[in-house]
């Protein structure tokens, strides 16, 4: 399906429970109507797919051609993501003020995506600083830990403030509003990665799915997204070839506001702009054209041509 829709990445979530909660956490009653089971331990096991499901995984993602990945919730998980050879590590946002992890984690080698949920600028900037000396192959990606988030916490702001920041790494986003226009506004911005949940259905039972997009939703992101990354273009403005019926029909040139006798200096009061046919000078050299002398009478709501001015030296292009 990630693939039909036109993603790169598929990126699941894993977790070694005992290392990732104490026992108490695992212990705890979890009687939600999100819940797998009496306790919080016995949900997330009914959950968590084994090594084995993970080996099933990355062998089906390299036969069907997409990049197959984890975020590693704990350290554990991290050592078994390591021995599966994944292209990157994903370190989820509970695990970005976790040092520890993030030096053990960088040691290894592989390039890490790093989201920033629940974290502030100053514990960004000690991330960097950890992980770069280690290992500069990273990025930061804007995330709030919200489900679904709200567009007002979205705060897309933060990708440019990251960009200022730390302009040596890439900067990407993580999104869990619902819909596709936030995330489309974040690769405008300057987002070079991207990260969504996806679901087949929003109804199934758990808390993530209405925070996830379905297929159909992500093939419509991915095309979005391929339109806007066209869109933004050159920084150069100019003329474009694909302008020039526009500028034939529609551009205009300096014309003659009143009858101009053979010799007579022009003035400012002479002169006006318009759609004229032949084209002549264009509008933005009116105020050269004063002062200037006319080699011929030229009638009123006539065009100002090249030749009919003296002096004027003909642009020859090379």
């Amino acid at each position: 399906v990630l693939q039909d829709c036109g993603a790169d990445c598929a990126k699941f979530q894993k977790s070694e429970l005992e290392y990732k909660f104490n026992k108490k956490a695992l212990e705890r009653p979890y009687t939600s109507k999100h819940s797998w089971g009496k306790t919080y331990g016995e949900h997330k096991r009914h959950l968590e797919f084994t090594h084995d499901q993970y080996r099933e995984l990355k062998k089906y993602a390299e036969e069907i051609g997409i990049f197959f990945t984890a975020s590693g919730m704990d350290e554990m998980a991290v050592e078994f993501l390591h021995e599966l050879d994944v292209p990157f590590f994903k370190v989820g946002s509970g695990d970005t003020n976790n040092f520890p992890y993030l030096e053990k984690t960088a040691k290894k080698g592989r390039p890490m995506v790093i989201s920033s949920g629940m974290q502030s600028m100053d514990t960004m900037h000690q991330v960097y600083q950890i992980v770069k000396p280690i290992n500069p192959n990273f990025c930061f990606l804007q995330c709030t830990s919200a489900y679904p988030l709200q567009p007002e916490d979205v705060n897309l702001r933060v990708i440019s403030a990251y960009q200022s920041a730390f302009p040596d790494i890439p900067i990407g986003y993580s999104g869990h509003e619902t819909g596709i226009a936030i995330s489309v506004a974040a690769v405008a911005m300057g987002a070079k990665i991207l990260e969504r949940h996806v679901t087949l259905d929003k109804t199934w039972k758990g808390s993530d799915h209405q925070a996830s997009l379905e297929p159909s939703e992500l093939a419509e992101l991915v095309k979005a997204i391929r339109t806007v990354e066209k869109a933004m273009g050159s920084p150069v403005k100019q003329l474009l070839p694909c302008e020039m019926a526009c500028n034939e029909k529609l551009g205009k040139s300096v014309v003659a506001k009143v009858a101009i006798p053979e010799g007579a200096v022009l003035t400012l009061d002479m002169l006006t702009v318009k759609v004229g046919e032949p084209k002549g000078f264009l509008p933005e050299a009116i105020f050269s054209l004063v002062g200037q002398k006319v080699k011929k009478s030229i009638e009123e709501d006539e065009t100002i041509t090249e030749q009919a001015v003296e002096n004027h030296v003909k642009k020859v292009k090379c």
